[in-house]
Formats: structure tokens, C-alpha cells, sequence
């Protein structure tokens, strides 16, 4: 099992959305505190002279008593229902502020995913082994240590603000109550705007800090891109079976071209090369069907059967066989041998039509010995 020392290359693309996902992104909690807060405390702000004065209206209206109240009781109930849905509206504006702000800024680090898996059950969580040993790792120690640091300064700073503030606080039951309520407004928007000063710093550090940790967290090791590239590009040996068995199926599909062809290679039985050329629409002759062993018997027969003449030549047949595509010019190097196979297959056919003398023994042509896969063979082979 590799360690986490291991993995010292960074995530690649496929990893990063297969990780994206599953719901797994950058994310910053203290930047989610920093929206609460912060929305919540403008929002307050905003909000609370309009709901203030919307309250002390109808509260005005619910204590005040008449003959039309004391005769019909059920007024009553109606004066309720509408504070209550006053309250309610006031919440619910409230709650919409926040929320829609804190998705943003969660939107903002991460990005948005759509993902159902984090919140999908996984009761490997709840066994204790596992949760116990989640809490020395490098991230829980990173986000202890945050914690630790920011609760520290935040009590230090309302320690701080209190002690001097708080002779002032105590003077406000000697002033007028208007006075006093400005004050102590100004003494809290003072005090949480030092707080959200303090989470602001503290979410300025933790974004990059958080983004770097996934960056870690998802980290490769050398195993694991090459396996990765085995599964974007295909196991290389199942790919070589593939074009192994593709070549196979399109040299069986190759046999309707036998009897167009000149004339048929052969060596003498394992290989089987039928060759074309018309200097009119070819630049060079091409292979318009091979085969080995049954295949290559099977070429043999169709061009016996359509008279075209099947020569032996055991090298050229190879390297044809081993060198040349279907339906495609036939390597330059072989140009010299096919061209001299074709000029007796020329003075064969113009014999056999009266124009001219039988010729002799067919000819055997040089070719490259790197172009005879039996020679690479013999040359690879150990001398004993």
C-alpha cells in the first residue's frame, strides 16, 4: 500500500471531476461564518427600523381597547394572527438574506456542484475505529489549530472592548432612554463590526489554506497515473488483441478481392499475398488480400479457380504479408521485387495468349532482410 509520501504529483483533470463529482471541492467554513455574520448583522441593520416601526404600529393597535373589542372578543384573535404573520415575514426575509448569501460565497470558493453523495448515508462513519483515527489527521489538526487561534483572539478582543467600554455602558441608566438606545446601537455595531473585522482576516488566510489542502489531499502517486492513463487510453495489451483481431476480420473480408488481383504470393503454404497494379489509377501495386495458414489456402483456391497465376516466392510473401497494408502502395523498398515479379507475370500471360515465348523459372527477388520477419527471427535467436 503506498504511503502518503507517495503521492508527490498533482491531481490531474479526470481525478479533480471525478472528485468534483462525488462532492468533494474546495470549501471554507470560516468564510461561511463570515456570511452568516455579516449578512446577518447588515441584514439586522437594514431591516430592523422598518420592522421596528412596523412592530411598535400594530403593538399600538393590539393594546388598544374599545367597546367594538370588548363586544366582539374574536377581534382579538385577528389582531394576533396578524403580528405573528408580520414576525414571520420579518424571519423569513431574514433567513432568505442569509442563506442566499452564504450559498454565494460557499458558490464562490467551490464552485457549484450538483452532487447527492456527501449527503447520501454512509455508515462507515459512524464505526468509532475510523472516526478515531480521523482525528489526527493533517486537516483536523489544521482546522483545530484555527479554531484554537481564532477563539483566542476573539476573546481577547471582547475582553478588551468590554473592559474599556464598560464605564460608559453603565453611565447610559443616567441618560434619557432615546440617548441610551443610540448609544448602546453604536456600542454593538461597534463590537461586531471588530468581530467581523477578525473573522474577515481569518477567512482571507483560511480560502487559500483550504484550497491548498484539497490540492494535497488529492495528490497522485505514480501508480496511480499510470493507472489512470491505462483507463483513458485502454489497457494496452487488450488494444493490441483488438487491432490484432481487426486486422483478422479484415483480411477474411478481403477475400472477394482475390480474383481482381494479377497474381497470388504464396510461401509456399503458411502466407498468401494477392497483388494488383494498373498504371493508369495506381502509383504503385498494393495488397488487395493476405492471409496465413487456412486463410492463405483459401486465397490459393479462389485464384486458381479465376486462372490467376500463383507464384512461390517465400521472402517477398513474407514481407508483403508482414509490411503492406490493404488496399494501400506497397512499401518503396519492395518496389524492385514486385516489379520483377510482375514483369514475368506479363510475359506469362502475353505466352499464354500467343504473344510470345514461355518464360522460365519465376523469379526470386531480393528483398531487405529487415523486411523478412523469419530473418528477424533468426537474428534474435541466441547462437548456441
Amino acid at each position: 500500500m503506498e504511503s502518503s509520501q507517495d503521492r508527490n504529483l498533482p491531481a490531474s483533470e479526470r481525478k479533480l471531476q471525478k472528485a468534483r463529482d462525488d462532492g468533494q471541492v474546495t470549501r471554507s467554513r470560516d468564510l461561511s461564518h463570515l456570511a452568516v455574520l455579516g449578512a446577518g448583522a447588515l441584514s439586522l441593520m437594514v431591516l430592523s427600523p422598518l420592522m421596528f416601526g412596523r412592530l411598535k404600529l400594530h403593538l399600538s393597535q393590539q393594546l388598544s381597547f374599545d367597546a367594538t373589542s370588548v363586544a366582539h372578543p374574536e377581534i382579538m384573535l385577528t389582531r394576533l394572527q396578524d403580528m405573528v404573520a408580520i414576525g414571520l415575514l420579518g424571519s423569513v426575509i431574514f433567513a432568505a438574506i442569509v442563506t442566499t448569501v452564504v450559498m454565494l460565497s460557499t458558490v464562490a470558493v467551490g464552485g457549484w456542484v450538483t452532487s447527492l453523495k456527501p449527503v447520501m448515508p454512509d455508515f462507515s462513519r459512524v464505526n468509532p475505529l475510523t472516526g478515531f483515527g480521523r482525528m489526527f489527521t493533517k486537516d483536523k489538526f489544521t482546522e483545530v489549530l484555527k479554531m484554537t487561534f481564532l477563539t483566542v483572539v476573539l476573546f481577547a478582543l471582547g475582553a478588551t472592548y468590554l473592559s474599556s467600554s464598560i464605564h460608559s455602558m453603565a453611565m447610559l441608566t443616567l441618560q434619557p432612554s432615546t440617548s441610551a438606545l443610540r448609544h448602546l446601537t453604536e456600542w454593538l455595531t461597534s463590537g461586531m463590526g471588530l468581530l467581523l473585522l477578525v473573522v474577515l482576516l481569518v477567512a482571507m488566510v483560511d480560502v487559500p489554506l483550504q484550497s491548498f489542502l484539497h490540492k494535497s489531499r488529492m495528490k497522485m502517486s505514480q501508480q496511480e497515473m499510470k493507472q489512470e492513463h491505462k483507463e483513458s487510453d485502454g489497457n494496452p495489451e487488450m488494444k493490441g488483441k483488438l487491432r490484432q483481431r481487426q486486422r483478422e476480420i479484415a483480411q477474411g473480408n478481403s477475400i472477394g478481392a482475390v480474383p481482381k488481383a494479377d497474381f497470388v504470393l504464396m510461401n509456399p503454404t503458411h502466407f498468401a499475398v494477392a497483388i494488383k497494379y494498373d498504371d493508369k489509377t495506381m502509383r504503385a501495386p498494393q495488397v488487395v488480400s493476405k492471409g496465413a495458414d487456412l486463410l492463405a489456402m483459401k486465397i490459393r483456391d479462389i485464384a486458381k479457380h479465376n486462372a490467376i497465376p500463383v507464384l512461390q516466392s517465400p521472402m517477398l510473401a513474407r514481407a508483403l504479408y508482414a509490411n503492406a497494408e490493404l488496399d494501400q502502395d506497397i512499401p518503396a523498398s519492395l518496389y524492385t521485387a514486385v516489379a520483377q515479379v510482375l514483369a514475368y507475370i506479363y510475359r506469362l500471360k502475353a505466352a499464354m495468349r500467343g504473344d510470345g515465348p514461355m518464360p522460365g523459372e519465376p523469379p526470386q527477388p531480393f528483398v531487405p532482410p529487415e523486411l523478412d520477419p523469419l530473418s528477424k527471427v533468426i537474428a534474435s535467436t541466441p547462437a548456441s
